[in-house]
């Protein structure tokens, strides 16, 4: 069947949304190519963060920059980690004299990316700390983190180390809270559909033709999720969160924060009924919610099902959440 997207032509479709980006939040964000900058960044006096990523999972990345979030995002093309030289320009452009946190997700291509960023960056005898997010349980296990994804969990964490830089923190500082809010989460990802890439109509696989839905589903396809039939809101919550829960050690008492994601073609309906059977899940076990976010945070395409994501937090997670952000797809006073 031929894909049905309202688009222009494949090969600009990524400035095309950085455009439409920029007429929509131009009191926001400032979109030079595929530079995504916050209109915050040119009276900042602190520590700034820089993050990248490949486009077609709005509104993550670039709809969480802004003031009490993301300095600067750099947008690669379609599910691609963007050119290192230009994310090593991005970070020449944040800093102002504080030093750098560049935030990456545990992908492959990000990881390579960052990697040569931060060779460029000692070269040129900049101040640049660099933090993984890598929650994904479903691949590896906790002692073998390089191998697990970095899912939508990397979310609250850039207003929480966004937070920590405007309190005036050093960059160690901030970079290590960023790594201990990083330690301290897991996510599992659900899905009942496949997505199909944007510029070729190439699905990512043959779910949505079955009545199975997948547990542990790489974003793109990837393997190693397990297939079980369709089950109801709280059938499935009782599986991925008590997996989480395992995963955190969670006990009575604990205050968490969660997160319910939805891929792309997951209604909000849905999300709302998973999320009421999660804090009741949690409740039933003595944990505590303390905050949360629920909607389309880090899609892909028109994948159906959802990431979980539950984080382990204390006084000082709380209270550096309870700050005020303002970005094109998530604010708060």
């Amino acid at each position: 069947m031929q894909m049905k997207k309202f688009i222009n032509d494949p090969n600009t479709l990524t400035d095309e949304l950085l455009e439409g980006l920029a007429l929509a939040h131009a009191d926001t964000v400032d979109v030079q190519g595929h530079l995504v900058i916050s209109r915050a960044l040119e009276s900042a006096d602190r520590v700034t963060i820089v993050t990248f990523g490949g486009s077609g999972h709005e509104p993550a990345q670039c709809g969480f920059v802004g003031e009490g979030m993301v300095d600067i995002q750099v947008v690669g093309d379609i599910f691609a980690a963007p050119n290192p030289q230009l994310v090593f320009e991005a970070v020449k452009m944040a800093d102002k004299g504080h030093g750098v946190l560049l935030l990456v997700l545990n992908h492959a291509g990000d990881m390579l990316c960052g990697n040569m960023v931060m060779k460029m960056a000692g070269k040129a005898g900049l101040n640049v700390r660099k933090v993984v997010t890598q929650e994904d349980i479903s691949n590896a296990p906790r002692s073998n983190s390089d191998d697990r994804r970095g899912l939508a969990g990397a979310i609250p964490l850039y207003h929480i180390a966004a937070a920590a830089a405007r309190e005036g923190r050093s960059l160690d500082e901030v970079a290590a809270l960023a790594q201990r809010y990083a330690d301290s989460m897991a996510s599992l990802t659900v899905k009942s559909t496949d997505a199909t890439h944007p510029q070729n109509g190439m699905s990512f696989g043959d779910l949505g033709e079955t009545d199975l839905m997948e547990i542990g589903a790489g974003q793109h396809g990837e393997g190693g999720g397990v297939r079980v039939p369709m089950m109801s809101s709280k059938d499935t919550v009782a599986h991925v969160a008590e997996a989480l829960c395992k995963a955190l050690d969670l006990k009575r008492g604990d205050k968490t924060f969660v997160m319910i994601n939805g891929c792309g073609a997951t209604t909000m309906m849905e999300m709302l009924v998973l999320f009421k059977d999660t804090v009741e899940f949690l409740k039933a076990k003595g944990v505590e919610v303390v905050a949360s976010m629920v909607g389309e945070i880090l899609t892909v395409q028109e994948a159906a099902g959802f990431q979980m994501n539950i984080a382990k937090w204390d006084d000082e997670f709380i209270r550096l959440w309870n700050t005020p952000c303002h970005t094109p797809a998530y604010s708060k006073e």
